[in-house]
């Protein structure tokens, strides 16, 4: 039966999963909250039980009574520890608006055009990725605050058209959240997540209705989560057009490809034939894409990407976007200018530093003492 209902469930229309997923949140939490509440009501009771047997001089009783306050707080105390998995912040280098004003004005008009509120910071990052996060904030719309993190791989994969449309497509997805009680819908409902997590680790196994729980709403987001991507590509099409947003999709898809298969297998490989070398992946991405993205596989056939990208479990196919968005694989041509040039050039010898000096700091503790001959062979092998 459950599993009829959770099917059913993952059918509705995403706005109306949504409004049930929050719904159900904000029932949990007060739940929970109520069982913290009535465990502190516990407590009491037995501390004026307590107080009641000092008076009465019976020493065993007071015993028991306080053994069962501290137990009741105890447990009061640790249901309140679950509800305290707050929102992660955001990683990444914040960039204030007086640093890139050109990037901070592009957010401001697709968010005006969007009818959002405007971002309120922007996070880099050393991934392939852009996301948005809302957090609570005192003083902005809706007391949601919304900030995006950007990839500076990703900057340097595309033009600045092409990030326009990526960011368009992130501003979608705060669209479509504040559909749901104004953006506090998904914002309960990783709230919601976080605290079964953590139920489901404390309590004890002879309770596994808690882990079952928090596995149908596992699944029961990421089905909302692909739908809302769906949902954010329609948001971006009004905002930049569909046929930007699917170029730009295959853009990233192709990046990323010979980043992860060419670019960074061969740097990793430089800097364990050479301790001593000086190789700065984030410093020479720009020219290593320019120099090596033209001659490779992604390059010459982009469609074979297309059709062998799986998705993943937030994302649905790459191809099925494309077809939603009714635009074909189209050739890539290399950009003049990237929008790390363009948004983030003043920026960019700062941040390559940062993110170089924290991939030499991981390259170390993952390396071994020392390369022995057979590394050396594997290595040339591979090359």
């Amino acid at each position: 039966m459950d599993d009829i209902h959770i099917r059913r469930s993952f059918a509705l229309p995403p706005q109306r999963l949504a409004w049930r997923l929050a719904r159900g949140a904000l029932g949990g939490l007060l739940a929970v909250l109520g069982v913290a509440l009535i465990l502190a009501a516990a407590a009491v009771v037995c501390a004026a039980a307590a107080w009641n047997e000092i008076g009465r001089g019976e020493p065993l009783h007071t015993v028991g009574w306080v053994s069962a306050m501290l137990a009741c707080l105890g447990a009061a105390l640790a249901v309140v520890v679950t509800l305290l998995n707050l929102a992660p912040q955001p990683w990444g280098m914040c960039v204030p608006r007086r640093a890139v004003p050109t990037f901070y004005a592009l957010l401001d008009d697709l968010s005006g055009k969007a009818g959002v509120g405007r971002v309120r910071h922007v996070f880099i990052s050393e991934e392939m990725n852009a996301s948005v996060v809302q957090r609570p904030f005192l003083l902005a719309r809706g007391l949601l605050g919304t900030e995006l993190l950007i990839g500076l791989p990703l900057a340097h994969s595309v033009s600045p058209a092409q990030l326009a449309a990526v960011v368009a497509h992130e501003i979608g997805h705060v669209v479509v959240r504040q559909r749901v009680m104004g953006g506090w819908g998904a914002f309960l409902q990783a709230w919601w997540m976080r605290t079964i997590n953590a139920l489901s680790a404390a309590l004890p196994p002879c309770l596994p209705w808690v882990e079952r729980h928090g596995n149908r709403l596992c699944d029961a987001m990421l089905t909302l989560a692909r739908q809302e991507e769906l949902a954010a590509d329609e948001v971006a099409v009004r905002l930049v057009g569909s046929e930007l947003l699917g170029e730009a999709l295959v853009e990233v898809c192709c990046k990323a490809h010979f980043l992860a298969v060419d670019y960074l297998p061969m740097v990793h490989s430089r800097a364990r034939l050479d301790r001593d070398s000086r190789m700065r992946p984030f410093r020479d991405m720009g020219h290593g894409l320019a120099a090596g993205f033209a001659r490779s596989g992604a390059a010459s056939d982009p469609e074979r990407l297309v059709r062998s990208d799986g998705g993943d479990p937030f994302h649905p196919p790459l191809r099925l976007r494309l077809q939603a968005l009714g635009v074909p694989v189209q050739r890539l041509a290399q950009a003049p200018v990237t929008a790390a040039e363009h948004f983030f050039g003043c920026l960019l010898p700062v941040l390559a530093w940062t993110f170089d000096r924290m991939w030499w700091e991981q390259l170390r503790e993952r390396c071994y003492p020392m390369v022995t001959a057979e590394d050396l062979q594997a290595d040339l092998r591979a090359a």
